[in-house]
């Protein structure tokens, strides 16, 4: 999948009663083109063992360019046309885009459960939405950190963000394991037989689901341990950036299948970041802290 936009149109055709949720998502592709966000990029320091490059990282955001991002994204989610997502018409009002957008990076549910509350507005819709939130600075703080490879990288969780995978690429003859962040798309290899959510490892723990009459290019790897599972992809060429959103939405019928199984997928983040989150007016910053 190379062409996102083409992949958006083809998903668009393919499954027509997820339009008003690709109408969403095709805002967050513009966004992501948006070099703006560049400049929100914090300096990176050398990153620790088992540390992603943004835990605990100051980051300041125009306050302007944050609130336009934040109302044109939930506004494309009133617009959707769906119950759920229409009850997010006072969050756009309101646009508390810094506390949205520090939620969504910290993938705090519970404080995003707090905000849709205050708003009457669907926690599960609120949610989905303000995942897409960080995802254009996760991008270019990704495109930032091009020249650093994850090779020493050997835990389960992003690098980067500290988001569990969505899933994993097989690529090649070499057959080399690969994980794929669905928000800010980094890659990291992992060994087989490895289970990214509890480091389990022996053969008898760890289980291969392939969906009846394909080849073995797209299965379910699950792990009896910790009962959680990811999806595993045969590729020749790995995903585009803002494809590895697209391939794990498309293929929702091996998340289907592995729930029907009695398996879940990782949940929460992989790691907490605790960044610290500024925002930028004129020449001055202000930096703030939220409940937990």
């Amino acid at each position: 999948m190379k062409d996102p936009s083409a992949a958006l149109q083809r998903l668009s055709e393919d499954r027509p009663e997820w339009r008003p949720w690709l109408a969403v998502v095709d805002e967050l592709f513009s966004e992501a083109a948006n070099p703006r966000w560049d400049d929100c990029v914090p300096v990176f320091a050398e990153r620790r063992a088992h540390v992603p490059w943004l835990a605990k990282a100051s980051i300041v955001i125009s306050q302007e360019h944050l609130r336009r991002w934040t109302v044109r994204l939930l506004r494309a989610a009133v617009a959707s046309g769906t119950a759920p997502l229409a009850t997010l018409r006072e969050v756009a009002d309101a646009a508390p885009a810094a506390e949205l957008f520090h939620a969504a990076l910290d993938q705090d549910h519970r404080r995003l459960e707090q905000i849709a509350s205050g708003f009457n507005a669907d926690g599960a819709a609120l949610r989905g939405v303000a995942a897409l939130l960080p995802i254009p600075f996760l991008h270019a703080c990704r495109r930032r950190l091009a020249g650093h490879t994850a090779a020493s990288w050997l835990d389960g969780y992003c690098p980067l963000c500290g988001a569990w995978p969505a899933f994993a690429e097989v690529r090649g003859i070499e057959r080399a394991r690969y994980l794929r962040c669905a928000r800010c798309a980094a890659e990291w290899p992992i060994h087989w037989l490895y289970c990214p959510f509890c480091a389990a490892g022996e053969h008898d723990q760890l289980v291969s689901l392939v969906p009846e009459g394909e080849r073995r290019t797209r299965s379910v790897e699950a792990c009896k341990r910790c009962g959680a599972y990811i999806k595993s992809f045969a590729v020749l060429q790995p995903a585009d950036a803002l494809a590895v959103l697209l391939e794990d939405l498309a293929s929702v019928d091996l998340d289907i299948a592995a729930i029907e199984q009695g398996y879940r997928r990782g949940e929460g983040a992989g790691y907490a970041l605790n960044a610290l989150v500024g925002e930028q007016k004129g020449l001055r910053s202000r930096f703030f802290s939220r409940e937990r």
